[in-house]
């Protein structure tokens, strides 16, 4: 299978996320050619700050793999890991990471710094960005535009709501 093949896979991770009412993150690892780990985002189901796709992943491979070392591992994500998430993937040995899309305010694969291929970590992971940039792209642009509507009718029918009692 190819790139983005396993991307489609990352991106049903999302749309599970997203069902949730999650931001629309998933992440799948493989090694030789199989899925060994699938997850979404659960920051706000579990109320954890550290529920990310990516690290959720990575528990789940070690878990499979019996090893927290997953080397040879190719680890497919919707959007580009944030500092947290590139620090776990450097730890576990991530050999490659895949992205979709890139992250201008926190991305560390590259955009907003290169945590993972930094020389002065004793573990770097080659790194292939853009793949089905735009389908990943456009499920959190829908994602926040949904909020962001959302709010802006919450806040008419306060008004609403407010002017009807005057």
């Amino acid at each position: 299978m190819n790139d983005e093949t396993y991307m489609l896979e990352a991106i049903k991770e999302a749309k599970k996320a997203e069902e949730l009412q999650e931001v629309p993150i998933g992440a799948v690892i493989v090694i030789n050619d199989q899925i060994v780990a699938r997850a979404h985002n659960l920051r706000e189901t579990k109320q954890s700050a550290v529920a990310h796709a990516e690290l959720l992943a990575i528990e789940k491979a070690c878990e499979e793999m019996g090893t927290w070392r997953l080397e040879g591992a190719t680890l497919y994500v919707t959007l580009e890991p944030c500092p947290m998430c590139a620090g776990a993937i450097i730890m576990s040995r991530v050999e490659k990471v895949v992205f979709g899309a890139s992250d201008p305010k926190g991305g560390c694969a590259g955009t907003f710094m290169n945590l993972l291929s930094d020389e002065r970590f004793n573990h770097q992971s080659d790194v292939c960005s853009g793949v089905l940039e735009k389908e990943c792209g456009e499920l959190l642009s829908n994602f926040f535009r949904s909020i962001r509507l959302k709010k802006k009718e919450e806040k008419k029918k306060r008004n609403d709501a407010k002017i009807n009692l005057q």
